[in-house]
């Protein structure tokens, strides 16, 4: 199974989800390339300031009528980023085999310019229409003065991301028809954050659901090395019928949650058999970060750290937590968030429910480095690279630390990377005591051999439950679970990040047999943003 991150680009940014040496795991790299060559017809040029009206339509004139042409190389030279433009453009007369290509400009709105596609594909005897509508952007070259198109994939069409590039063939895979638990057909249409999640299972189950294989135009990842995504079908296959274990009602909720905050990702899985319920992205890349995403947990990660501390005797829920105001591990200062009232004399319960951090890192020096790392190991399953969920996933890391890595790895910061997915698996296992791999295929349709870990021991259980619980009706949980009956809990999560204003936002709750973890990059405090989404899933739960 493929591990690890799957790049990200949002329109010139690459997102790099990586672990960093600071206590953020989030940095952002410039893409931007050039202003491409001085091109056809175009020398240095001495002006500046915004392209005027005339520029801009002398500009898109040149480069849909090399676009239209098929002359890849042509239409690139008037992009500001020809080196990757070109690749893109080629393969849309090219290994696309797109012929009587038409584009019709719309009224610009400044530098912005509306227009559509109109083209045939054809290949091996078959053909279709393909229509759509894009945009782009004229922009003065840096160095060149030039006006020239600002380079985005979206361009092309707006489905693309940086690397992609444009493909017609007989498919990799045959079709799946994706069935949800309760017989339902699930379809990208209709739950769009599933679309590189059926992707992902047509490639690795198309052949055994039994589907044949048919004739697409697709878009191919190469830089990502995700699975194809189709765009228009030639000759069709006959899709194979796939069983999953998502719920329509969790998938309906989960999806519109996250439209209420940029950059979000959520995911509900059932405690009591680890099958995952819902998953929701909204994501300018469309890339499937609450499966793939590993960026640092924040104190949603004392979950983990309050079990460790329990189950090594160092205290209980109702044993001593004292709270200062500042602590000190290895020489580097913690302090709590703003407005946190110091208490010496603290329990566990009272500063996991007021997510105070130097509760946490006064236990630093009396762990091992290890420890933290064997409790995530052992008993949650996590930072082996060994899930099997039927998609790709990335199954978190704590490494061992040392220094005041160890601290803040406490904290859910440092070197400890988690997806959505993680920490919904945190929560199942602590309300369960048993580590169950998430799957969103059944084991029985390969026989894969899941995850296991040891799991928790019932008093550990017992703890973590009445923990969860406190943080839910009178802790930092309590505004987002607000109106959430029965048998809950939460935890609340602050990320901060390196050259980053705003911390990310985490938050991870249960509800009956419905467990829930989000995360909304620059979302600020855990109840702010994915408090609400985590509640508006559990809330569909019943």
């Amino acid at each position: 199974m493929r591990k690890g991150v799957r790049g990200a680009v949002v329109g010139t940014v690459f997102a790099a989800m990586i672990g960093g040496a600071g206590y953020g795991a989030f940095n952002l790299v410039s893409a931007l390339g050039g202003d491409g060559g001085s091109g056809p017809g175009g020398s240095t040029s001495s002006k500046s300031g915004p392209p005027d009206e005339d520029e801009v339509a002398e500009t898109t004139k040149e480069f849909f009528a090399a676009w239209e042409q098929g002359r890849g190389a042509r239409a690139a030279s008037f992009t500001n980023n020809a080196a990757d433009a070109e690749p893109v453009l080629t393969s849309f007369g090219g290994s696309a085999h797109l012929t009587d290509v038409r584009i019709t400009p719309g009224t610009p709105s400044g530098t912005t310019v509306p227009f559509s596609v109109r083209a045939t594909v054809s290949y091996k005897g078959a053909a279709k229409p393909l229509e759509y509508d894009s945009q782009l952007t004229v922009v003065r070259g840096i160095t060149t003065g030039r006006a020239l198109v600002d380079w985005q994939p979206t361009v092309v069409h707006p489905e693309l991301v940086k690397g992609d590039t444009l493909v017609t063939e007989e498919s990799a895979s045959p079709p799946i028809e994706a069935v949800a638990r309760d017989g339902s057909v699930l379809t990208k249409d209709e739950y769009p954050s599933l679309g590189p999640v059926l992707d992902d299972l047509r490639e690795r189950y198309g052949h055994e659901a039994g589907g044949t294989r048919g004739v697409e135009l697709s878009i191919r990842h190469t830089a990502t090395g995700a699975a194809d995504t189709a765009l228009l079908t030639l000759t069709e296959g006959r899709a194979g019928r796939l069983p999953t274990t998502i719920s329509p009602r969790l998938q309906a909720a989960a999806e519109k949650a996250v439209t209420g905050f940029k950059e979000s990702s959520v995911v509900a899985v059932k405690p009591s058999t680890g099958e995952i319920l819902a998953i929701a992205n909204n994501r300018v890349d469309k890339w499937n970060a609450a499966f793939e995403g590993e960026l640092a947990p924040g104190s949603t990660m004392k979950i983990i750290s309050a079990a460790m501390l329990i189950d090594n005797g160092l205290t209980t829920a109702d044993g001593p937590a004292p709270c200062p105001p500042k602590a000190l591990s290895d020489g580097h200062t913690f302090n709590n968030l703003k407005g946190l009232e110091a208490n010496e004399d603290a329990t566990l319960a009272d500063s996991f429910a007021r997510s105070c951090n130097t509760a946490f890192v006064k236990f630093a020096d009396e762990i091992q480095d290890d420890s933290l790392t064997k409790e995530a190991q052992e008993r949650f399953g996590l930072g082996r690279d060994d899930w099997k969920a039927g998609v790709t996933t990335f199954d978190g890391s704590v490494p061992v630390s040392e220094g005041p890595d160890t601290a803040a790895a406490l904290l859910g910061q440092g070197k400890v990377q988690m997806s959505p997915l993680n920490m919904a698996s945190v929560t199942a296992t602590a309300i369960t005591g048993s580590f169950r791999q998430p799957v969103i295929v059944p084991q029985s349709l390969d026989g894969r051999t899941l995850a296991r870990a040891e799991g928790l021991r019932p008093s550990t259980v017992d703890q973590l439950r009445a923990l969860m619980n406190r943080t839910a009706t009178s802790g930092t949980g309590q505004k987002a679970m607000s109106g959430l009956s029965g048998d809950i809990g939460a935890k609340t999560g602050s990320a901060e990040v390196d050259g980053q204003a705003t911390s990310n936002s985490w938050f991870t709750g249960f509800r009956g047999d419905v467990a829930a973890a989000a995360m909304a990059q620059q979302g600020g405090h855990g109840s702010d943003a994915a408090g609400p989404i985590v509640a508006q899933v559990l809330r569909a739960g019943g």
